[in-house]
């Protein structure tokens, strides 16, 4: 009698190849451990002592706490609608995948764009679902990097004040050190998960409780100054400065589509990965919300002196504010450990995501980068590749505070674009979407609108600089880079005899290794795509 592991891993196998692939990974993680690599990369504390300087000054303690109960509800919407994408087609190809086709080798045809553009959409998500990728390994690296400067500074008695060089030479060997992890093999990593989870829930549940304890009640701010005490230092009207603070939920409750692009090395994906994605923006939501709250009661009225800290991190300056030196220094180095676990599983997805753009042909070296180690059964050439593109952006710190403030909008704007298009299509094209296991029913098209206009929204607020009045030191350059990047990545595409118009055509199936009956039944598929093409042919074709 077949065991129900078994019988499960056949089913995924079963839908992949559907999709167009064959089984390459390990399927080594388990539903718990799916959901453990969304949370460990939304890395709720850590996140938060990164971006807690994009709240403080755009309405310090009622945009913290009710900034973010906004926003996360939002957010949360956004998660559902990809939750259903990914339910519906769980490879590691992700969004431009979904954006191209939802392909059945075995029941025909479910194309979510129309075949005129989904070539260019496709490549369009790709080029910012990957811009996205690099620049949150980035952010979330250069964070890393910074907590430990200011843990330099905390023992130092905040005489040490770290140079550009000083943080990014930090932020080079934490890139290199998750590159090593990265390599190992997938049984080893998808255990780590657990781990992750355990250490990101300790930390947060520590900080609510032990914060509140540890300060004297003489020193606790109101709850009308905690839950109403708008403080606005950077110029803009309240209102857009609320909105601005949005920036820190989106940013710290991101990336939740990494369980997408690790779906192929996932038990049960087609269930385990949506309600990963679920289940990890509610919990996130829930409890950073807690954790805002205990901040704002916590954290003292002196604002200005919270963002001007030699630690050179707000939270870091609470804390010592409430627990001294010591306390602080062991407490904040859990806090840049959970912060170096989140990039370690950022690396994992990313790297999974580049393999499956270079199986489609999609990357430059794609034949060097779509290679599976044969000893830890990973793609290893594609951590590197990751880690090699992180440590340029990085470079971008000696250009000034402005520039790598950048990276932070950056990869939630690249992100909101990626998911914008797969979103929109399912509705805005005329197609046949078959839902997988997660499903919204009828409440599928509101909550997507609901979705694509806050994203729609929060991507034009993003570009606007930190205060109305700026000069070229301090303007936000969030609109240059990713403009820059799609008005490159359409010219790559268009471009004579090497763009992709010409060779680019979506996903490529390597189904084929399979065996003949597997073979005999992708040409019979690909003979019906091809006549489909030739009565509605492709942009450039």
């Amino acid at each position: 009698m077949e065991s129900p592991q078994h019988s499960i891993a056949k089913a995924d196998e079963a839908l992949l190849a559907e999709l167009g692939y064959k089984q390459e990974f390990k399927r080594a993680f388990t539903p718990l451990e799916v959901f453990g690599i969304a949370f460990s990369i939304i890395g709720l504390l850590p996140s938060i002592a990164s971006v807690l300087f994009y709240a403080v000054p755009n309405g310090g303690p009622a945009s913290m706490v009710w900034g973010w109960a906004v926003a996360s509800l939002f957010i949360l919407c956004i998660g559902m609608s990809m939750a259903e994408l990914g339910s519906a087609a769980p490879t590691s190809g992700g969004y431009p995948r979904m954006t191209w086709m939802n392909y059945s080798y075995t029941s025909g045809h479910h194309s979510l764009s129309s075949l005129r553009c989904r070539n260019l959409l496709s490549w369009i998500v790709g080029c910012k679902s990957f811009t996205s990728i690099v620049t949150s390994r980035t952010s979330i690296d250069w964070g890393c990097a910074v907590q430990i400067m200011a843990a330099a500074s905390i023992g130092s008695g905040q005489t040490f004040t770290a140079t550009s060089a000083q943080t990014f030479g930090v932020y080079v060997a934490i890139v290199l050190s998750h590159a090593v992890i990265c390599c190992l093999g997938t049984a080893v990593l998808a255990r780590l998960q657990t781990v992750y989870v355990v250490l990101n829930v300790g930390l947060c549940l520590a900080v609510m409780i032990g914060l509140p304890a540890a300060t004297p009640k003489e020193n606790m701010n109101s709850a009308s100054y905690a839950l109403a005490n708008f403080t606005n230092l950077n110029g803009w009207p309240d209102g857009y400065a609320f909105i601005l603070s949005f920036l820190a939920p989106s940013w710290t409750i991101g990336a939740f589509d990494s369980s997408v692009h690790i779906s192929e090395e996932s038990s049960n994906a087609a269930t385990a990965v949506p309600w990963a994605i679920v289940s990890a923006i509610g919990i996130a939501g829930i409890l950073g919300w807690a954790i805002n709250v205990s901040l704002a009661f916590c954290m003292g009225t002196d604002v200005d002196s919270l963002l001007n800290s030699p630690i050179g991190q707000p939270l870091a300056q609470i804390f010592f504010d409430r627990f001294g030196q010591n306390a602080t220094l062991a407490l904040w180095s859990i806090v840049v450990l959970a912060q170096y676990m989140m990039g370690s599983s950022m690396v994992l997805a990313s790297s999974r995501q580049t393999f499956a753009f270079a199986r489609d042909g999609a990357l430059p070296f794609s034949s060097w980068l779509y290679r599976m180690n044969g000893f830890t059964k990973t793609p290893v050439n594609t951590v590197w590749f990751v880690a090699a593109i992180s440590i340029i952006f990085g470079l971008l710190s000696f250009a000034g505070p402005q520039a790598i403030n950048a990276i932070f909008s950056l990869s939630v704007t690249a992100l909101y674009i990626a998911y914008i298009i797969p979103i929109a299509a399912r509705f805005a094209f005329k197609n046949d979407f078959k839902p997988g296991p997660f499903n919204l029913g009828i409440f599928s098209f509101p909550v997507a609108v609901i979705a694509v206009s806050y994203m729609f929204i929060m991507d034009i607020v993003f570009f606007f600089p930190t205060t109305p009045q700026t000069d070229v030191a301090n303007m936000n350059y969030t609109v240059v880079v990713l403009g820059g990047i799609l008005m490159l990545s359409i010219m790559w595409y268009y471009c004579p005899v090497y763009g992709g118009v010409h060779w680019f055509t979506g996903p490529v199936s390597n189904i084929e290794m399979l065996g003949e009956e597997g073979a005999s039944s992708i040409r019979v598929s690909v003979e019906k795509n091809v006549r489909e093409d030739i009565v509605e042919p492709s942009v450039g074709t």
